[in-house]
């Protein structure tokens, strides 16, 4: 069985690898656990948002693939900064954006886990409307 360096692009395995962002954010403003069925990935998605109602801190946790954890951990960096208004209007192609590789459909749900994530923690349907 191929080693996962010699599946994944380099991107992706640095994300793995070296993940930015994880860990728990305490106090969080919302946080949401969501899970995939189909691989048993675990992932909790941490927001603290100040004054503005913009994301001053964002944080991942769980136990994931290397799909969801360099999507977490890609996604994550892409928070910070942004108004929670920018963020619910966030959908499937702005996490694929960073993923940069075609995937089947069900490392597809890997890597939308932490845009699902978000959506639980924000009161949304964890389905993203398409944008």
């Amino acid at each position: 069985m191929p080693e996962a360096d010699e599946l994944y692009p380099e991107h992706i395995l640095d994300h793995y690898k070296h993940p930015r962002n994880k860990g728990i954010l305490e106090p969080a403003s919302y946080w949401a656990r969501d899970t995939n069925p189909l691989c048993g990935d675990e992932l909790t998605i941490y927001l603290r948002v100040d004054g503005s109602e913009r994301i001053s801190d964002v944080r991942f946790d769980g136990r994931a693939c290397v799909i969801s954890q360099a999507s977490a951990s890609m996604f994550t960096e892409d928070l910070r900064g942004k108004s929670v208004a920018e963020v619910v209007r966030l959908g499937r192609e702005d996490v694929l954006r960073n993923i940069r590789v075609s995937l089947p459909t069900a490392r597809m749900k890997c890597a939308l886990l932490p845009l699902h994530a978000l959506r639980r923690a924000l009161g949304l349907s964890p389905e993203a409307p398409e944008v």
